[in-house]
Parts: structure tokens; sequence; C-alpha cells
């Protein structure tokens, strides 16, 4: 399927990467220094692009199969990547477990699946305040290793620009890497296996996975026994990177033309998305988005009303390019079933394309009594299915997931499949900003995902 270029009638002639300086600007930390952040963003003006505009269109072109159900988007990884995770075991447990339930949706869903990365620039997070006070002392708040520090102290919390130039160099680094990993065959179908992290064998889902594996193993090693030869292309995948795009002089300074195409491209990450804190149709953000050629994703909250959807419809995908939005809705379980249906009918009626994608975990926190900030599964996994029942009665299609996971063995979010407690939380709670699911908790919403679609799908 070709992609069609996008109009530029309506982004150039009063657009260009800086333009979103003069619209009202939410979540961005102030520097106390205006030289040292020129400075700063001089020198990131200057370095290699993180991906390519090549790369860039061909995720296009597979989300715009996923819009029209040839394709499942699995997206996720960390709620904020901080610099000390630019480590080897952390980057391949990362890559190994959305290869995981890749393989799952892939077997199950009989649909080639879109793997993008939650990483390699997932540095930055939107806070509900400015400030954090504790006891008697006010500090700015964390923003992100890509502003400041986690630490509660007045040299940590400053903002410093130069963390903009360490973030690209980490950002590059994780990349590099995972395209390493998988340019050396670390993605082979013919081994799966080689997919398994250390505590995969105490997961009670581990049976019904390798039973998984096997069969996978089998069916290959049957299809090149008859055609007498190797498989074509089973040993790498295509893998992708997004962020938030937050910090807006960063994302700026890593906005580029290239040769031999139009327009620019934001090439810092293959693509971006806004989130709830900064999606003001007037705002910076917006502004910056709708002129980049990437595509672009939208978090979609309880709070949003139909015309306000429409009209980013309008602002950021005028010429209804395919694969060019994905709506990523998180309502959480509780108000998915109110909130959601009037948006779908609203999109459903307009008739123009988008990809819709399930957010379970933002809606869906919690804080316990013992202070912990935590998901239930079953509300995370509940907002899943309900999302597929309620896409199908609009006629809609829910195309992919988005997800903040890990493969660490974590116990951040309460249940699953070991029924973890609140008293588990305290064993290995990691996360500096959000609750994540563990391996075995990803695995689970991938085959809770299978039977779902299973269930959905019209007898033959």
């Amino acid at each position: 399927m070709s992609t069609p270029a996008p109009s530029l009638s309506t982004v150039s002639a009063d657009w260009a990467p800086d333009s979103w300086r003069s619209r009202p600007a939410m979540q961005l930390p102030t520097y106390p220094d205006p030289v040292a952040l020129e400075d700063a963003l001089a020198e990131l003006r200057q370095l290699p692009p993180l991906v390519t505009s090549w790369e860039i269109f061909s995720l296009k072109k597979q989300l715009a199969e996923a819009q029209e159900g040839k394709r499942f988007l699995l997206q996720g990884g960390d709620c904020a990547e901080s610099f000390s995770d630019c480590e080897s075991g952390l980057i391949s447990n990362r890559l190994k477990v959305l290869l995981q339930m890749s393989l799952v949706l892939v077997h199950g869903l009989r649909l080639p699946v879109v793997r993008v990365g939650r990483f390699a620039g997932q540095y930055a997070k939107p806070r509900s305040a400015d400030t954090e006070t504790r006891g008697d002392i006010t500090l700015p708040s964390y923003r992100g290793d890509l502003v400041n520090q986690p630490a509660f102290t007045e040299a940590a919390r400053v903002p410093d620009p130069r963390r903009m130039i360490k973030a690209h160099a980490r950002s590059a680094m994780t990349m590099n890497f995972v395209r390493a990993l998988i340019d050396g065959g670390f993605a082979d179908l013919h081994h799966p296996e080689y997919w398994n992290l250390n505590w995969v064998g105490y997961s009670p889902l581990a049976r019904e996975y390798q039973h998984m594996v096997t069969s996978i193993g089998d069916a290959v090693r049957f299809m090149e026994t008859l055609s007498g030869v190797e498989v074509y292309n089973l040993n790498r995948i295509d893998f992708y990177t997004s962020h938030e795009a937050l910090l807006l002089p960063y994302e700026e300074a890593l906005t580029r033309e290239v040769p031999r195409q139009h327009g620019w491209f934001n090439l810092s990450t293959h693509f971006p998305w806004i989130g709830m804190r900064t999606a003001a149709l007037d705002g910076a953000h917006v502004e910056y988005l709708r002129g980049v050629r990437n595509p672009i994703g939208i978090k979609i909250g309880p709070s949003v009303q139909p015309d306000q959807l429409l009209r980013l419809m309008d602002v950021l995908n005028p010429d209804d390019e395919p694969g060019r939005l994905t709506f990523i809705h998180r309502m959480g379980a509780a108000q998915i079933a109110d909130k959601l249906p009037p948006l779908l009918q609203a999109v459903q009626r307009d008739g123009r394309r988008v990809l819709w994608v399930c957010d379970p975990m933002h809606g869906n926190t919690e804080s316990t009594a013992n202070g912990f900030k935590t998901r239930r599964f079953d509300n995370i996994r509940g907002e899943v299915e309900q999302s597929f029942d309620l896409h199908a009665a609009a006629g809609t299609r829910l195309g992919g997931v988005h997800l903040e996971l890990t493969g660490e063995d974590v116990t951040e979010c309460t249940g699953g499949a070991r029924e973890l407690t609140e008293v588990d939380l305290e064993r290995a709670y990691r996360s500096t900003v959000d609750p994540r699911l563990n391996y075995e908790q990803s695995l689970e919403i991938a085959m809770s995902i299978v039977r779902k679609q299973s269930q959905q799908a019209p007898a033959k």
C-alpha cells in the first residue's frame, strides 16, 4: 500500500520547527541560565539524528495497515527511563518481553505485529504540579532525567540543559544496541526459546508459553522441510521507538529536513505522542506536532469531548493521511464504558482514518494504604477487554495496546498470575514514577488479548 504525501499548503506557509514558541506551553521547565540552554541546544542541533526518514515512513505504512485491520500495534516500555537504565541487561530484557508478547499476539491473532518500544528517549515526564513539598521544603518537581534528577535536593532539582545532551547519547546507545541485537539474530524465530528471561520458569504461564514456542518452532521447521530452503527473513524483525514529545526545545533541536524529501521530520524518535496534559488545540505541543511528518499519537482521557477529538483531527491530519494519527484512549476500567462510545461514534460518523489503541495503565492508577502508587492487574485486563467489546459495538476496531512494562522481576502492580498483594509491593518496587507490569503480567495481558479476540472472531 502506498502512502500519499500530505499537502504542504496547510503546513509550510505558517509552520516552522520553532513556531510552537508563539503558543501557550505547558509542562516545560524553567531553565535558570538562558545562555547555557542555548549552548546546549546549539550543540544538539549539530549531533546526528537518532532515526531516519525511511524508518519513519516504514512505520507509518505499517500503522496504516493496522488501521485497516491488517496488523496489530504493540507499544510498550518504561513509564520513564532513567540514564542508569542504559545498561545491556536491562535493554535486552525489555526487548525480550516485547518479543515474547508479540510472539503470543502473532500466534493468536494471526496478524503481523508492529513492535514499538516506549524507550530510547522516554526521559521526560509530565507532572501534576511544578513543585514538590516535603515538610517545610519546596523544590521543583522531578520531570525526568532529561530535565533534572530525582533526589530531593536543591542541586538535583534545578533543570540542567546539559542533560539533553546526555539523553541524546543514551538514546543513541540504547537504539544501537537494540539494532545490533536484532541484526545479529536475537529475534530469530527459529529459536524463540532464546528470548526467555532467567525467572520465566517460575511463572504459572510458563507451560502455556512453552507450548506455543514449540508449536511455532515445529511449524517453521515443517515449512522449511517442505520447501527445502530456509524460510526467508525469520531471523530479524522491524522494531521502532517512541516517546512523549514533551520537552519541546529538545524535540525542536532534532527536527530536521532530509535530502530528497519534502517537509520536516522529528528525528529523535519514530513515533512521538502528545499526552493528555499537553493536547490543547491552541497549545505549543499540538502546534509543534502538526508540522512534522512522523506518525503521531494522542492520549485521550475521560474528559475529552467528541468535538475536541474532531478538531484535533482537523489540525493534526487535515489530509486524512493513512497511518498518520493514532488515538490512544486511557479511560480507566470504571469509566471506559461511559466515556469511550461517544468518541468512537463521532469519529466513525466523520469517516476519517485513525488507529485506535488502548492504554489500560494510566486510568487505573491508585495509591495503597502503605504509600505505594500501584495498579490492579484485574483493572488493566478489564479495560483492555472492555475496549474490544466497545469497539465491536461501535463498528470500529481496536488496533493495538500501549503498556507500561518492564522485563524485570518487579512487584509494582498487584494481582496477575502470582496474585501479588499490597504487601508484595515492598519487595521489588523500583519505578521512580509510575508502576509497571512485570514480565509475567505483560505476557498474561498478551494472552488475554488473544483469548478476547478469539471470542469475538466469527465462527467459520
